[in-house]
């Protein structure tokens, strides 16, 4: 344990001004991708016969996703949640490059945020795949932005000692950030797979 203070006293609130970089980055294009959705699904309460801006196919298209019970899962659209979400990255990795410091409840309560949106994400591809039967363009593109949010983050807290963790694990973690690009791509394969032998994308590209 005090091995795991040290490291937090002495790394913690050192500015990762990769990790900055990167939430910004995700942040903007996952807001972006929020807005469209939400522009979209607007549209569609407005005239719901018409068909989306990204509705390519019976296989690719967001008014499936937009009109299912799993598309407002909450009452309202799961956009509104991507808007006010991704706020939160842009916002914190400004602050890191601006050499704000951060307290160790603040980066678990934000860990704790990127990791309700990673265990959505997956929920909601899913149920994509699985159960509504299609892919949505805009969907993905919030789904490739929160699995490497989410990766960077957790490795983040852990090595850093942020979150407490076995010595071990720690060394795992900070050996674990610099694959965060390989374990995303490996994400994304799982997924793509997951479509292919459900849907059959390709065919219908």
């Amino acid at each position: 344990m005090c091995k795991i203070r040290h490291v937090f006293e002495t790394e913690a609130f050192t500015r990762p001004r990769t990790l900055g970089f990167f939430l910004i980055f995700g942040g903007v294009i996952g807001l972006i991708a929020s807005f469209v959705l939400s522009i979209e699904k607007i549209a569609k309460l407005r005239n719901p016969n018409d068909a989306t801006a990204c509705d390519f196919s019976l296989v690719v298209q967001c008014s499936a996703n937009l009109d299912s019970w799993a598309g407002s899962l909450f009452g309202f659209p799961n956009s509104f949640l991507g808007l006010a979400g991704f706020v939160v990255p842009i916002v914190i990795g400004a602050g890191i490059l601006a050499g704000a410091q951060f307290g160790r409840w603040f980066w678990l309560l934000f860990a704790t945020g990127i990791a309700g949106a990673f265990i959505f994400v997956i929920w909601l591809s899913v149920q994509s795949i699985f159960v509504i039967g299609t892919l949505c363009p805009w969907c993905l593109v919030v789904w490739s932005v929160t699995i490497p949010l989410f990766w960077a983050v957790i490795f983040f807290v852990m090595k850093s000692g942020i979150l407490p963790v076995f010595p071990g694990l720690q060394r795992f973690a900070s050996g674990a950030s610099a694959w965060v690009p390989a374990i995303t791509v490996f994400c994304y394969i799982v997924i793509a797979l997951m479509a292919q032998i459900q849907l059959d994308v390709l065919a219908y590209l």
